[in-house]
């Protein structure tokens, strides 16, 4: 992204070679800075306050202070970094934990160095960034400020079952297998060998006696009968 200041971000993972591998592939995207590197938590707030990154990229798990715990002392003593989690791990008790810890975003490391860079102009820009791995386990996560969500409703009583429509002919199923296929009249008639007006015919009956509305709700049925 061009204009304005460049992104000033602190990379955070115990792991040198993997530390140092996102801190040069980031260093060499445009509008970003990497204005520091720290292996541990403690080490990340230390750095935060001394360098004051606009993003600051945590790993979860680290010895000593981890990624959560960091995360928050981040939230308390440099308010104005925002946290993003980067790390292997998608389970969804540490999205929760790093969520309720301050964090604006939780990203997976298999992500391309061009996306992450995206993402942390994004999260500057004030947009949480969740990983789409990840984005379907948060339908289950409690809300941290209102605790666990409640029991969800009995599922309500299942409708009695409809009989069966009536059979088709031969002829008038190989005429709905053609409509749902999206052939025009003139094309069923010419692989059927039938006239134009011999097909009208099969599919207003068949229309009137699976009780369907137009060609639409003919191809929907096929479909969810097999016929395709």
């Amino acid at each position: 992204m061009s204009g304005g200041a460049d992104v000033r971000v602190l990379v955070v993972d115990d792991q040198d070679l993997v530390r140092e591998g996102i801190a040069s592939l980031l260093g060499i995207q445009p509008g970003i800075e990497v204005v520091g590197t720290a292996a541990d938590g403690a080490a990340a707030v230390e750095a935060a306050a001394g360098h004051r990154p606009d993003v600051v990229l945590l790993d979860v798990r680290m010895p000593g202070m981890d990624g959560i715990a960091a995360a928050e002392v981040l939230a308390r003593e440099v308010p104005t970094c925002r946290v993003v989690m980067l790390t292997t791990f998608d389970d969804q008790a540490y999205v929760a934990q790093a969520l309720r810890a301050g964090a604006v975003g939780y990203l997976l490391k298999n992500l391309p160095s061009v996306e992450l860079a995206r993402a942390v102009h994004l999260v500057h820009a004030g947009v949480a960034q969740l990983d789409a791995a990840i984005i379907g386990r948060l339908a289950g996560l409690p809300d941290p400020t209102t605790g666990p969500p409640p029991e969800p409703p009995l599922p309500p009583t299942p409708p009695s079952p409809t009989p069966p429509p009536p059979p088709l002919s031969s002829r008038e199923t190989e005429v709905l297998r053609l409509v749902a296929t999206g052939s025009t009249n003139r094309e069923i008639a010419g692989r059927l060998h039938l006239s134009e007006g011999t097909v009208k015919n099969h599919i207003s009956r068949i229309l009137t006696r699976l009780h369907l509305r137009d060609r639409t709700q003919a191809a929907l049925f096929a479909r969810d009968h097999g016929l395709l």
